[in-house]
């Protein structure tokens, strides 16, 4: 069972690359969206025990990403309906580079509203992500609450740090989040923006500072994946695959990461199955569509041997 707390939004996005969002132009959407939410719809279509603490609205938004996330069998009972607010949504643009910008509504929506409940249930893990602690300051510290009641329970921590520019602020929840993590999951900017070193080696040293770290999961896009453990690290290439929408790919790889350590797979082969999702993730337009299961996750590995 893997639990999670964070914000459950749509996103709205633009058609086409190089589309500015202080221009008219045309959106598609809205999608079933947010980074926790993403994360804990890939946990569950891959057959596990899923749950997520968050906030909607008592809207069509509402109904759009919380009945997603039923459907797909995430326990969604300690979501809050809130009829007096709007559901948090974000509009996002693409351009050329690859770069993304966003315009996100969640601070002041239900996304960001929900309070650590008084009984957590038993998990394997609690996953945290950086944006939800940026989200809005109360909505950290109840996170961080919510973390530490799992943790009593036997959960371990995971953290992915998720940093976006437009949603800058939670620092100090962030550095408790960190100091109970057991699993962390950042890029390489990220990794280095939070240690303040100037190279990957030296980060992850620092990071290993922390008795309570097990795993480094360090996500670097196009060229894949590095896991660190205390004994030395593995490296995983990328699959390919036409890309479509790289958003939600990193949390599809936390997800089956996760999963797949519990299951008993290696580290090199939990990496191999999360660079699989993340991949199948960027094929499809949307940050919740890209086709993960089992049985898909399965035959991108089988049909690329040869990727290492």
């Amino acid at each position: 069972m893997i639990w999670t707390m964070g914000e459950m939004i749509v996103e709205i996005m633009r058609e086409r690359e190089g589309s500015p969002l202080d221009k008219a132009d045309t959106f598609r959407g809205p999608f079933p969206s947010g980074a926790p939410a993403i994360f804990i719809d890939t946990v569950a279509r891959l057959g596990h025990g899923a749950g997520i603490i968050s906030g909607v609205g008592r809207d069509d938004f509402g109904k759009c990403v919380k009945g997603r996330l039923e459907k797909d069998g995430v326990d969604v009972s300690l979501v809050l309906e809130d009829p007096s607010c709007s559901t948090g949504c974000a509009f996002v643009t693409y351009f050329e580079d690859g770069s993304r910008k966003f315009i996100f509504h969640i601070g002041n929506t239900p996304a960001a509203a929900a309070v650590a409940p008084e009984s957590v249930p038993s998990a394997d893990f609690f996953h945290v992500m950086g944006c939800s602690l940026m989200a809005k300051e109360s909505f950290g510290r109840e996170i961080v609450k919510t973390a530490e009641k799992f943790r009593s329970k036997g959960a371990k921590i995971s953290f992915d740090p998720n940093i976006r520019p437009e949603l800058l602020g939670g620092a100090a929840a962030a550095r408790q989040i960190m100091d109970m993590t057991s699993v962390f999951m950042p890029g390489v900017s990220e990794l280095l923006l939070m240690t303040g070193c100037d190279s990957v080696e030296s980060a992850v040293k620092k990071c290993f500072e922390n008795d309570v770290l097990e795993i480094i999961a360090l996500k670097n896009g196009s060229k894949g994946c590095r896991i660190f453990t205390r004994d030395g690290y593995e490296e995983f290439g990328i699959y390919p695959v036409v890309p479509v929408d790289a958003t939600g790919a990193g949390d599809s790889f936390d997800a089956t990461f996760l999963v797949s350590l519990i299951e008993g797979l290696s580290i090199k082969d939990s990496a191999k199955r999360a660079s699989a999702a993340a991949a199948l993730n960027t094929a499809a337009f949307g940050p919740m569509e890209g086709k993960i299961s089992p049985e898909t996750v399965g035959e991108i590995i089988s049909a690329n041997p040869d990727i290492r």
